[in-house]
């Protein structure tokens, strides 16, 4: 990741770079048209829910095989922090932080879901 820390927030105010690393071996990562389903996908650990969700364009097979290897960058922008009372992405005296990592995992072409990496922790400043 860029940075540990962002501020809170709903209008793309704040944002990290996300990098992985992966390998295919059957070489069918990413969508074969832009109107294909995102295939990336964020976790947020405090919800269980999914948070965000991208799309790998299509990767060529390489060489004479049709494993894939690649390099993923994601720009993921912040996110609310979560209260124990009050409503989120409201600035907050009494809860100045939250924390969160993501669990994030790829499919393929063929729904195959890959293993699941989480991110370092990511602190939002809440005030």
């Amino acid at each position: 990741m860029t940075k540990d820390s962002m501020r809170q927030g709903l209008n793309q105010q704040d944002s990290i770079i996300v990098t992985f690393h992966f390998e295919d071996g059957d070489g069918d990562i990413g969508r074969m048209t832009d109107t294909d389903m995102n295939n990336v996908f964020f976790i947020d650990t405090r919800t269980g829910q999914i948070d965000n969700s991208f799309g790998i364009p299509f990767v060529p097979p390489q060489g004479s095989s049709n494993g894939i290897e690649g390099e993923v960058h994601i720009k993921v922008y912040s996110t609310c922090c979560i209260y124990p009372v009050g409503d989120p992405c409201l600035p907050s005296a009494q809860y100045p932080s939250d924390q969160l990592t993501y669990e994030i995992y790829i499919t393929d072409r063929a729904g195959n879901s890959s293993n699941v990496i989480e991110t370092p922790i990511i602190h939002l400043k809440c005030d």
